[in-house]
């Protein structure tokens, strides 16, 4: 009930600005008293665990990447009855990402573009947050590419990232769908991608051998696929074997939002506006791989009709965030009690 007012304040601040003080008060959760107080206050109900991947989710809905890149605040998710925590993206060497201004909302279609650039602090300075972190449910580790590494060095810096993070992570998430690193998104198709999964499953099998432990490796796509770029990823995830996948990441399309305040701005836009395409990606999704590979839902998720859509289309897990900005981590439990 209280969440349009706070909204409104938040929304007086410049959307980066407000996500930096979101983060900075989130992670004085840390601080078991107040983690325990956001806890109570945000509870949400027991017996909606799920195990996909082999993983036991205490229930099916998860932070996006994106929300908390450096994983500074991992307990303050936490603590509002999210099942899974997905930290970065992270890169083998921080960088600072694109140009400010870099983020711009869409209010009256209840959307967000960024063209934030993969900022972070690093994958060790993340490593070390998830090491201290007290947070009971799944955590997954999302890893990309430094911007100053060629394109067709790129499967290096995911291999210097999963060195990294294999044996703190629950899962890994390999991000090749933003579309505000140049050239990312060619790792999606053909060789580029083949050859990538290739070497991220030798290398995933070296280090189950080494730590003892198989950890689990999803790959996020976008949604700006054609047909056959769509058939031709669900084939290469299957013939890999991979453990996941995220259906979507940002749009490049600005269908849904023409002629509003700050639509011609470049970069990826999330939210409302994003949920159907994500949806109908999902689906497709789902009858390329009749359920051999399990589907992480994210996309403009932003209250029950649409959850239950990704889930009936073949999600068995969902992400959320910019919902979160929107309508408020009330929106956790409701969305946990109505798939119950």
């Amino acid at each position: 009930m209280l969440y349009p007012l706070i909204r409104k304040g938040i929304f007086s601040l410049e959307p980066e600005n407000a996500h930096d003080l979101a983060i900075k008060a989130l992670h004085l959760a840390n601080n078991p008293f107040l983690n325990q107080l956001i806890h109570i206050v945000f509870a949400c109900p027991q017996g909606c665990e799920k195990t996909v991947m082999g993983i036991k989710f205490k229930n099916p809905i998860g932070l996006a990447a994106g929300a908390d890149k450096n994983g500074d605040a991992i307990d303050g998710f936490g603590a509002m009855g999210f099942g899974f925590v997905e930290v970065g993206t992270v890169t083998p060497l921080p960088q600072d990402g694109n140009e400010k201004p870099r983020q711009f909302r869409i209010i009256e279609a209840e959307g967000i573009i960024n063209r934030n650039g993969f900022n972070n602090y690093g994958i060790d300075y993340l490593i070390e947050n998830v090491k201290k972190a007290k947070f009971d449910g799944v955590i997954g580790i999302n890893i990309g590419k430094n911007k100053v590494t060629p394109v067709e060095h790129g499967k290096d810096d995911y291999i210097f990232c999963l060195n990294k993070a294999y044996n703190y992570a629950d899962y890994i998430t390999i991000n090749i769908s933003s579309p505000n690193t140049p050239g990312l998104r060619q790792l999606q198709y053909g060789d580029a991608l083949d050859d990538l999964l290739k070497s991220i499953k030798e290398r995933q099998a070296y280090l189950a051998n080494v730590y003892n432990k198989y950890v689990p490796i999803t790959v996020k796509i976008a949604p700006d696929q054609t047909e056959e770029e769509l058939v031709q990823i669900a084939d290469t995830l299957r013939r890999h074997k991979m453990d996941g996948v995220i259906a979507t990441n940002t749009t490049i399309s600005r269908d849904t939002v023409v002629g509003m305040e700050n639509s011609e701005q470049i970069g990826g836009l999330s939210g409302k506006p994003l949920q159907n395409k994500s949806t109908e990606i999902i689906r497709r999704l789902y009858q390329e791989l009749k359920g051999e590979i399990p589907i992480i839902g994210s996309g403009g998720i932003d209250g029950v009709p649409n959850a239950k859509e990704k889930i009936a289309a073949g999600a068995e897990l969902l992400q959320v965030y910019s919902g979160l900005i929107y309508h408020g981590p009330t929106l956790v439990r409701t969305l946990v009690e109505a798939i119950k």
